[in-house]
């Protein structure tokens, strides 16, 4: 199995892509992690066609068993790269390669929620493009930045939450199969 790991930041120090590398490195047994550069696809514009760099998104996501979202929050919602990679990804519309590919959804914030109110919007998007959410409590890190030291995410209590969560993702792909 594989899963598609994509971080809403840019940012190589972000929370978000620590606590990413965080579950990408502590998958299950048998179970591989892939990424692609989100920051690489260019703005959505229906005029450009598919560029190159869009076909091998869409082909990265089309290839994964699962896809694993990790986001920041930005002004209340997900960062603007993110959702450019949803509307590039969404293309043609209730048939896109989200169509019924099971996502988990997690995310990061230096404030006291977590960054709950992105992943309320990702979780929304991603319903709209008919991709199955993976139904479980909101995977959140509140005061994520004093949890990562050196790039590496550290908070015993959020990685076994997480732990249980994707290895229940996990599962319920495989049974899904």
């Amino acid at each position: 199995m594989n899963l598609l790991c994509l971080s809403g930041s840019l940012r190589a120090a972000s929370s978000s892509r620590a606590v990413l590398e965080h579950i990408a490195g502590h998958l299950p047994e048998g179970v591989t992690a892939s990424r692609f550069d989100i920051g690489s696809l260019p703005h959505y514009n229906a005029d450009l066609g598919a560029p190159e760099v869009v076909e091998a998104f869409k082909a990265a996501i089309e290839a994964a068993d699962g896809l694993v979202i990790v986001t920041p929050e930005y002004n209340y919602s997900v960062p603007g790269v993110l959702k450019n990679a949803i509307d590039w990804a969404s293309r043609p519309a209730y048939a896109s390669v989200f169509k019924h590919k099971p996502v988990l959804v997690a995310s990061t914030s230096g404030g006291a929620l977590g960054g709950v109110r992105a992943q309320a919007h990702l979780k929304y998007s991603l319903n709209g493009m008919l991709a199955r959410v993976f139904p479980w409590q909101e995977l959140v890190v509140p005061q994520a930045n004093q949890k990562v030291k050196d790039g590496v995410f550290s908070d015993p209590a959020t990685e076994a939450f997480i732990g249980e969560a994707v290895a229940a993702f996990v599962e319920s792909i495989a049974a899904g199969r």
